[in-house]
């Protein structure tokens, strides 16, 4: 609210919002004084959902959005924060992770920063949660029609590679043509003998648009397609906005000689035997010793917990 002294200053001042974590259940005051809810003014907030709207009307379509300055550089989230702060509400329960982990710099940061201008609930448990931002994964744990994830996105443009030229790749959308992809797929046949790809490996939506599904793995991409939960891709520094709606075709692109596969591993996971998901690897010393882990680290806890039982 603001208020007018008679030395004619002008000052901004709002009551305190409150917060409680379901991991620890403890309850903390943050002092906000000054900041709208979700930091974002209500008319940002207005613009980022009508083209939420457009971009959900048009699966795969890269729409444009008037991207604000938020409080961490361009390359750490911003375009995912932006969709984040306009779609949660009071009643959200908020999930961060970054490369399947809750608790690495990048999930923290976000995390402790929603924690501070919305008061809204965080978890770490995948079940738990209504909004999902990720960086570079997708969840173990299958989502719900209940949920939304949203996807930190640092180059939106799937022909940037092939096609510098942003008015030339807005004409090869249009007019549909993505020859030009296949033939990258090809090359790494020609080269390597299969198709070398292995993250931010392209899809067709929804039978049209050829898009960049972010630097996901290619493992996570069959989870994409048919998902009843919505997907929604923010790029913050290039300010475009695309999506997938719920139980929406997704197919990786191929060739039927060569068809789409995923990655698989020789080795469980060391912590909770996991065989089926997407694993990291760990260096354990100068000896070239190792171990397979699961990037996600809620579904490995779960896994754990489950076999511990």
């Amino acid at each position: 609210m603001f208020r007018i002294s008679n030395s004619r200053t002008t000052s901004i001042s709002r009551p305190n919002w409150s917060y409680s974590n379901v991991c620890n259940r403890s309850r903390t005051m943050a002092n906000l004084s000054g900041y709208n809810f979700a930091y974002l003014d209500e008319q940002t907030k207005r613009m980022i959902r009508r083209a939420i709207l457009k971009a959900v009307a048009i699966p795969g379509y890269q729409v444009p959005f008037g991207g604000r300055e938020m409080p961490m550089p361009y390359g750490w989230g911003t375009g995912g924060i932006q969709l984040t702060a306009s779609v949660i509400g009071e009643s959200d329960v908020l999930k961060v992770i970054d490369q399947g982990a809750d608790d690495t710099t990048n999930a923290v940061s976000i995390r402790n920063f929603f924690k501070r201008v919305t008061g809204v609930n965080t978890t770490e448990r995948t079940d738990d949660a209504t909004l999902i931002q990720t960086r570079h994964r997708i969840p173990e744990t299958p989502l719900t029609e209940d949920q939304i994830v949203i996807f930190q996105v640092p180059i939106p443009e799937p022909l940037r590679f092939i096609e510098p030229r942003e008015t030339e790749t807005r004409t090869m959308h249009a007019l549909e043509e993505y020859g030009v992809m296949q033939v990258k797929l090809y090359e790494d046949i020609a080269r390597f003998g299969h198709i070398a790809t292995t993250y931010a490996y392209p899809v067709k939506v929804n039978g049209r648009y050829v898009m960049d599904p972010s630097p996901i793995p290619k493992f996570d991409n069959p989870k994409m397609d048919m998902m009843p939960a919505l997907q929604l891709f923010g790029a913050g520094r290039e300010k475009r906005i695309y999506a997938v709606p719920p139980f929406t075709r997704v197919e990786s692109l191929d060739f039927d000689d060569h068809p789409f596969t995923v990655q698989q591993w020789d080795e469980p996971c060391a912590i909770c035997g996991s065989t089926h998901s997407y694993l990291d690897e760990v260096v354990l010393d100068d000896a070239g010793n190792r171990m397979f882990v699961c990037s996600d680290t809620d579904y490995c806890r779960q896994q754990s917990e489950a076999k511990s039982q």
